[in-house]
C-alpha cells in the first residue's frame, strides 16, 4: 500500500491551500490503486472496519457512484444517504441528519450539497465535537469540486507519464477552460490546481458566464496566496484565443438549474460560438485533447462525434481516473484512523 508520511490533512473541502507535495501525493496514491484496478482482484482490506457515508443532498451519478464503489474497493462500510426519502423531509437540519450518521459510526463524510460552504459546516461542527471524523468535499454549490479537479488532473498526468503522474509535468502546458465558468465549481478548483501546476489556464465563455472581475473574485477567495494580477490567468471573451496552441481543452455543462436570469440569447448560438467541435479544434496543438466533467448537453457544449471520438476524447478516461482518485483520497483519510 501507498505510505501516507507526507498526508495531514484531516478533512479536504478545498484546493486553494493544497501544496505541490499533496497533489503529488494524491496522484502517485491514485496510481497505486489504479493497478489494483487493473487486477482480477479489485478489492484490498485498507479501510476494512470503517465506514463511508455519502451525503448527497443533490443529484448526482458519476460522483456518488465512484465514491461507492471506492469505498467497497477499500473494503469499507458504505451508508448512502438520499434527502428525498430521508427525515430532513420532516425537518431534520443537515447538522443534526450528519450527527445522525456519525452516531451510527462513521468515519468519513463525503458530503454534495447546491449550496456553498455545507461540506465545511459538518466539517466544523464534527471538529466542535472533537470526533476523529473526516469531511470531503463532494461538491458545494458554485464553490469547489475537489475530486473532480484531482481526478482531472490525474487524467492529464498519467497521459503525459504513466508510470509516475506529477504536478510538474504540466507546467507550461496550456489548458483552456470553456463553458459556463460563472457557476462551476469544477472550474474553480481546477482554476487551484492547475495554477499549482505552472500550467497557463485560459478561460473562455460569453460576458454574462465570465465576468470581468471573476480573476479577482477567484484570487480574493484563498488567504493563501495572492494572485492580482496573475501571469498564469487569461480570461477571453472568445473562443479563438482560448484554443490557440491550447494541448488541452476543457469544456463544461451549462448549469441552466443555477442560472437566475436569462443568460443566454439561445443554446444554438452558444453552440455556434463557443461549442466545441472538430473544426475549431484546429487552432489548438496537433496532440491535443478534450475534457469533460459531465453530464454532457451533446451538440451543445461539445458535438457528440467528437465526443465519442477516443482520439481525442479523455471524458471516458475521466470516468474511469475517478474510481482510483476517490479511494487515493478516502485511503489517505482513512489510513489514520485504524
Amino acid at each position: 500500500m501507498p505510505t501516507t508520511t507526507t498526508w495531514n490533512r484531516h478533512h479536504i473541502l478545498s484546493l486553494a491551500d493544497f501544496t505541490t507535495t499533496e497533489y503529488d501525493t494524491v496522484l502517485q496514491t491514485a496510481a497505486s490503486f489504479q493497478e489494483v484496478l487493473s487486477r482480477r482482484t479489485k478489492k484490498v482490506p485498507t479501510l476494512q472496519g470503517q465506514v463511508v457515508a455519502n451525503l448527497f443532498f443533490e443529484s448526482s451519478t458519476r460522483t456518488r457512484s465512484s465514491f461507492e464503489l471506492a469505498a467497497k474497493r477499500l473494503s469499507a462500510d458504505t451508508l448512502n444517504f438520499a434527502a428525498a426519502t430521508s427525515s430532513m423531509t420532516k425537518g431534520e437540519t443537515i447538522l443534526d441528519t450528519a450527527k445522525t450518521y456519525l452516531a451510527m459510526g462513521t468515519d468519513i463524510m463525503v458530503v454534495r450539497h447546491r449550496e456553498a460552504g455545507v461540506p465545511n459546516a459538518i466539517a466544523a461542527e464534527m471538529d466542535r465535537l472533537g470526533v476523529k471524523v473526516s469531511v470531503l468535499n463532494a461538491g458545494d454549490g458554485q464553490h469547489e469540486h475537489p475530486s473532480q479537479a484531482l481526478l482531472d488532473l490525474f487524467t492529464i498526468t498519467t497521459l503525459i507519464d504513466p508510470s509516475s503522474p506529477r504536478l510538474e509535468l504540466l507546467k507550461g502546458k496550456k489548458i483552456a477552460i470553456v463553458g459556463d465558468i460563472l457557476h462551476s465549481r469544477v472550474a474553480r478548483s481546477n482554476i487551484w490546481s492547475l495554477i499549482a501546476s505552472g500550467a497557463e489556464v485560459h478561460l473562455a465563455a460569453p460576458p454574462t458566464l465570465l465576468p470581468k472581475l471573476f480573476a479577482e473574485y477567484i484570487c480574493e477567495e484563498s488567504e493563501v496566496r495572492s494572485y492580482s494580477p496573475n501571469p498564469q490567468l487569461f480570461l477571453h471573451w472568445q473562443l479563438e484565443p482560448a484554443l490557440q496552441n491550447a494541448d488541452f481543452v476543457m469544456t463544461l455543462r451549462l448549469q441552466k438549474e443555477r442560472m437566475t436570469a436569462h443568460l443566454l440569447p439561445s443554446l444554438r448560438e452558444y453552440h455556434q460560438l463557443f461549442g466545441i467541435t472538430r473544426a475549431k479544434l484546429q487552432l489548438c496543438k496537433p496532440n491535443f485533447k478534450v475534457l469533460h466533467p459531465g453530464p454532457v448537453n451533446r451538440g451543445v457544449e461539445i458535438s457528440s462525434e467528437l465526443m465519442d471520438d477516443p482520439e481525442f476524447s479523455l471524458i471516458q478516461s475521466q470516468v474511469t481516473s475517478g474510481v482510483a482518485v476517490r479511494m487515493a483520497l478516502l485511503y489517505l483519510l482513512g489510513s489514520g484512523k485504524a
